[in-house]
């Protein structure tokens, strides 16, 4: 049996008093794809920091053996030295560079202080040829989609001779074409000999190509299991990471859809930066009282686009097209106006546009709706406090107290944050963006039940997901949008992702 690439052994890591990693052992064989697995807060992202030297030598506890040998990385700069590289959730590309600029951003190829481009534009071809990319090494990462761009630091690892490459949820953001391409991926990788740790929450994504999975929970490993011996199961790795049986993904609800409260009518919005593009095309959309409503959708089809006009115009150009709320008129062209009809918006970048991360769970709750903690335009600390600690009980936000940092939380307690914000603002509409991205099975399973109840006290709820057993789980009715038009509608009884896939492929929208 072939000796391990990389050991890692009784790590433990604080952070100002509170225990992050209690007990951690790791080991990763050569040339597997070694998933690590976990609800939110488990400790996975600060044990990869541990090992990428994010956190250096002598800020924790344990002991690293990478190739044999004991490390001691003081930065990133060591563990890269040695062939570890780590791609993070957020992508740290420079979106006004070229493929090529980025991809030896830091490494350039320079000879006497001066950069050889075509040496670049050579290295970098060969690069994206291998990731199976046919961009030129000019084009600006602005202009390309998501996907590319995390095939593009797959190419930044690859030019510094990655042994042991690190992929923190890799395909959060992906839709499900561009998840298979970088999985396909991974693949060849491993084929090369390139060993991969894959972080991430989607276990049907590590059934297809893990050889084997590490268990986080509360910051020490509680399982590890060889794939290769035997299969294992979805609910065997749910188990291990919440510590219960989880029989159901969703929970069961009776609904109890009345009226039409809120409808848009032939929506149509330009694009914000090339206005002469039409993103979304004349729609009409319709929600019940306690209806939920899915928006489903390939990347780009225009779902975020359509939310975010909505709800303030918040993007695009020349908007045109009428919301009515209880068949009256309203008017949702800024943010404010739409907050006073009762809309609110849950983006699908908590971290970008749905927090104040150096704010407090307090100070972010009632954010959006101040006037109802405040007397003569003055806070009440005391008013915002208890209405800060109603919803952090309700929701179960886990936390010490109200006046904790939010960069300090896991996704899914930053998630339930945003929910407490909008919830204070007394919505009739709620519109939820991508509301369980990169969050662990667990924290999905709360966040479905309270959206669940919301619909359950008469809110309307319209849900954007691109995770299609989300959708079907969670919704009484799917509209599929494709190229800016809504091209299918399927009651709950009537979907499936065949059906829901085949209305995009074959919709033929121009």
């Amino acid at each position: 049996m072939a000796e391990p690439i990389l050991e890692m052994r009784g790590i433990k890591k604080s952070f100002h008093g509170v225990r992050a990693l209690s007990d951690v052992n790791l080991s990763v064989k050569p040339g597997e794809i070694h998933a690590i697995v976990g609800e939110n807060g488990a400790g996975k992202s600060t044990l990869m920091k541990v090992l990428s030297g994010v956190y250096p030598d002598g800020d924790f506890e344990g002991q690293i053996k990478f190739l044999g040998q004991d490390c001691r990385f003081k930065g990133i700069a060591d563990s890269e030295h040695r062939g570890i590289i780590i791609i993070h959730q957020e992508l740290a590309l420079v979106p006004l560079l070229s493929i090529a600029e980025n991809i030896f951003l830091g490494n350039e190829q320079a000879s006497a202080g001066i950069i050889n481009w075509t040496t670049s534009f050579v290295k970098t071809q060969s690069l994206l040829k291998k990731v199976g990319l046919k961009e030129s090494p000019n084009a600006l990462i602005t202009n390309l989609g998501v996907g590319k761009q995390q095939l593009i630091e797959i190419a930044k690892a690859l030019s510094k001779e990655v042994k042991l490459l690190i992929l923190d949820e890799p395909t959060a953001s992906l839709n499900e074409t561009d998840s298979d391409a970088l999985l396909e991926l991974l693949l060849e990788l491993k084929r090369q000999g390139i060993t991969c740790i894959l972080i991430s929450h989607k276990l049907n994504e590590i059934s297809k190509v893990a050889d084997s999975i590490t268990v986080l929970r509360d910051g020490a490993t509680v399982a590890s299991l060889d794939c290769r011996e035997t299969k294992i199961s979805e609910d065997q790795v749910i188990r291990h990471m919440v510590g219960r049986e989880m029989a159901d993904r969703y929970p069961k609800r009776t609904p109890d859809i009345g009226g039409k409260v809120f409808e848009v009518k032939n929506w149509k919005v330009h694009h914000d930066v090339h206005p002469e593009r039409v993103v979304i095309k004349g729609v009409d959309l319709h929600v019940n009282r306690g209806e939920i409503v899915g928006i489903a959708g390939l990347m780009g089809a225009g779902r975020t686009e359509l939310a975010m006009s909505i709800f303030g115009k918040t993007y695009g150009r020349d908007i045109s097209g009428e919301v009515f709320l209880h068949g009256k008129k309203v008017d949702t062209s800024t943010v404010q106006k739409a907050i006073d009809n009762r809309i609110a918006y849950v983006t699908e970048d908590r971290k970008g546009y749905g927090l104040v991360l150096d704010e407090t769970i307090a100070w972010n709750t009632t954010l959006a709706n101040l006037k109802a903690v405040s007397t003569k335009a003055v806070i009440d600390e005391g008013r915002e406090f208890k209405v800060a600690e109603d919803y952090r009980r309700k929701l179960n936000i886990r936390s010490p107290d109200v006046f904790a940092r939010t960069v300090n939380l896991s996704g899914g307690n930053q998630q339930k944050v945003v929910l407490a914000k909008w919830l204070f603002s007394d919505p009739e509409v709620l519109i939820l963006d991508e509301p369980t991205r990169g969050i662990d099975v667990g924290a999905k399973y709360e966040i479905y039940t309270i959206i669940a109840q919301l619909a359950a006290e008469g809110k309307c709820v319209l849900m954007i997901s691109s995770e299609m057993p989300e959708l079907l789980g969670m919704c009484d009715r799917i509209c599929v949008l494709n190229e800016g038009k809504f091209v299918a509608e399927f009651t709950a009884a009537e979907a499936t992702q065949e059906k829901i896939m085949r209305s995009i492929v074959t919709s033929g929208v121009n």
